[in-house]
């Protein structure tokens, strides 16, 4: 057996059948009977029309991430920028004055701006994996540089993109951090780290199918609204962004305006609450029922955790440009309106939004509203079709579909189970609770959940991978942990009044990759204990016939040879001339495509070492 390479650069395999006296002939392969085999050609003897695409690493001019801004706003920022249309009418308190109102906004104020303009949009946004966001992606960046026990040892370079983060230095440490050595010394802290990592994505997978629910309709017509919601999309990021964006710019741009317009007809000065004393009068006045109305509060944020899970469909500075420029002023403009116009119309508090709109406009905004909520829903259902396929590549979810629904941009996926397994919880939920309260209770634990989790993650990063140096990361972890745990215990109080619906739902995912991942495990321990040696091989070889063709085994072994061997040639008394061993590894955008380190032993078997970075359709 000979191996080249045609015109084309293929990789073609000569296989010279074998004469009377188990030799090879010699001469020409096909004059003497011999076969060749064509990897290419293999591939289209299976896939008839073949389109195989390589994903570049794509350069982004100002006129691409203009138009990304755009889309991202259809699709990341449906749940967050309509949020104004249930913070305040969330809240419950009686007797409301305008020291209330504005401590409200004051909240309402410095929460959006920590949590979502400087946690997500200034750093997390950041920490991202080859473009890819969510916790997935936090947790991938530390696999690549921390060497879990029983995994695949990591890779202890830091990786290209890894030296453009804006908190890492040009000089790399002459010796890993106490907590990487930490990290690689405890299997104890490696295991916490992985599930915190599951709990997480599950509780984004739960926000997903809490988002849609909380729309105010008919029953009815919510169930119908989701289920042609769900099946647009099949259409795909592009499709469907391009269908969104224009209303939520529209919507933006409204809310905004009568924002503004509220502000200088009843209280110009409203925009004072931006000192953080309001705070401190409201809490001071109110006490308890000051703190259990943070669960409403929190809602303001709902959504943000899209903007890093979504990053994989557009790029980190479209998503920065949308929210700066558009989604954060119109947001600002908005609650600022409400609170304005709650000042000077108290008893308005519980239909803020609708009630502040002015006369001539309330229908056209009704409508555009209606639009919105509707896709409010699409930020965190793009986020799971993400997240499962970062899950699926670091193999801790079953196998599942991932379409491509882009030449252009690799993280544009859609993922139809998944889809419809939202669409199921999404429907039931909307027919149990029918849009109580309740569902705000639950939405807003598990946004708090998730933003919890990706600070704790977050800080890990930045010690580990950036080289901040440990005191500025004690303190973000310090100021972001105390401020989603004041949240938390808000919420956390609301447990029995709807905020058990995402640790329910989270416990449905967790028990699927916990199930897939323990199997895997336990797969791969059996597989490295068992392999064949070398004696071994020969062994079963010389008891074996060898009978013209190709057997491909597929294993995670990525050196030696698996047991399946064994049991193939025992159970078939015979042995292919060609043994094809196949691992499927992801590897970092800028490798190329290639084949190497081909090495032929043992009468006829190969190994092949293989890079590859191809959309198969």
């Amino acid at each position: 057996m000979e191996r080249r390479a045609d015109a084309n650069g293929d990789i073609v395999l000569e296989m010279a059948s074998p004469g009377a006296d188990g030799q090879q002939q010699g001469g020409d392969g096909g004059a003497s009977g011999g076969r060749t085999l064509s990897f290419s050609q293999a591939y289209k003897m299976r896939h008839r029309t073949p389109q195989a695409r390589i994903y570049p690493c794509i350069v982004f001019t100002v006129s691409q991430t203009l138009l990304l801004s755009f889309q991202s706003l259809g699709i990341v920022y449906g749940d967050l920028g309509t949020s104004p249309l249930y913070v305040f009418p969330s809240v419950v308190l009686p007797g409301a004055g305008e020291r209330d109102f504005l401590g409200i906004l004051s909240l309402i104020l410095w929460t959006l701006t920590l949590m979502s303009l400087v946690k997500y949009v200034l750093i997390v946004l950041r920490a991202d994996d080859h473009g890819e966001g969510g916790t997935f992606a936090l947790y991938s960046l530390l696999r690549q540089h921390v060497n879990f026990k029983g995994g695949t040892p990591a890779q202890v370079t830091r990786l290209p993109s890894d030296l453009q983060l804006r908190f890492h230095g040009k000089k790399k440490r002459s010796e890993p951090s106490r907590m990487q050595k930490f990290l690689e010394g405890s299997a104890v802290a490696q295991s916490v780290l992985t599930y915190v990592v599951l709990v997480g994505t599950s509780m984004v997978m739960g926000d997903g199918a809490l988002t849609p629910a909380i729309s105010e309709h008919v029953v009815m017509l919510s169930v119908v609204i989701l289920l042609l919601l769900f099946l647009f999309q099949q259409m795909g990021t592009g499709r469907v962004s391009f269908s969104f964006s224009p209303i939520m710019l529209v919507w933006f741009g409204s809310i905004a305006m009568i924002g503004l317009y509220n502000i200088i007809v009843y209280y110009p000065p409203v925009l004072k609450a931006v000192n953080p004393y309001y705070i401190y009068c409201y809490f001071a006045r109110n006490g308890t029922a000051g703190w259990e109305q943070l669960g409403a509060v929190i809602l303001c944020i709902t959504g943000a955790e899209a903007m890093f899970a979504d990053l994989g469909h557009f790029n980190k500075r479209s998503i920065q440009v949308a929210f700066s420029t558009v989604v954060y002023p119109s947001l600002i403009l908005a609650y600022a309106g409400q609170a304005a116009y709650l000042i000077k119309n108290p008893a308005d508090l519980s239909t803020a939004f609708y009630s502040s709109i002015p006369g001539g406009l309330f229908w056209p905004m009704f409508v555009v509203a209606t639009l919105a909520a509707i896709v409010a829903s699409q930020s965190l259902i793009s986020a799971s079709f993400s997240i499962i396929r970062q899950s699926i590549v670091l193999d801790y979810f079953p196998r599942a579909t991932v379409r491509h629904t882009s030449d252009k941009y690799e993280g544009q996926v859609y993922c139809p189970e998944v889809n419809y397994l939202l669409m199921l919880f999404c429907v039931l939920i909307t027919i149990g609770f029918q849009g109580g309260p309740e569902i705000g209770h639950a939405f807003g634990v598990a946004v708090i959940w998730v933003m919890l989790i990706t600070t704790a993650l977050m800080t890990v990063v930045m010690v580990v991978i950036w080289d901040v140096h440990p005191a500025l990361a004690a303190t973000f972890f310090t100021v972001y942990v105390a401020v989603e745990d004041l949240y938390m215990s808000s919420l956390m109080n609301k447990l029995a009044q709807g905020g058990w619906v995402p640790f329910a739902i989270t416990a449905f995912f967790l028990v699927i990759t916990v199930s897939w991942t323990y199997g895997r495990k336990k797969k791969g321990e059996y597989e490295a204990g068992h392999m064949i040696s070398g004696n071994e091989l020969a062994t079963v070889v010389a008891r074996s016939a060898r009978v013209p063709g190709v057997c491909f085994f597929f294993t995670d072994l990525m050196n030696g040879i698996p047991p399946i061997v064994r049991h193939y040639a025992e159970h078939t008394g015979c042995l292919r001339e060609l043994l094809l061993f196949v691992t499927v590894t992801r590897v970092p955008k800028n490798f190329n495509s290639g084949v190497s380190n081909i090495k032929l032993d043992h009468d006829k078997t190969m190994q092949v070492g293989m890079n590859y970075k191809i959309k198969l359709d």
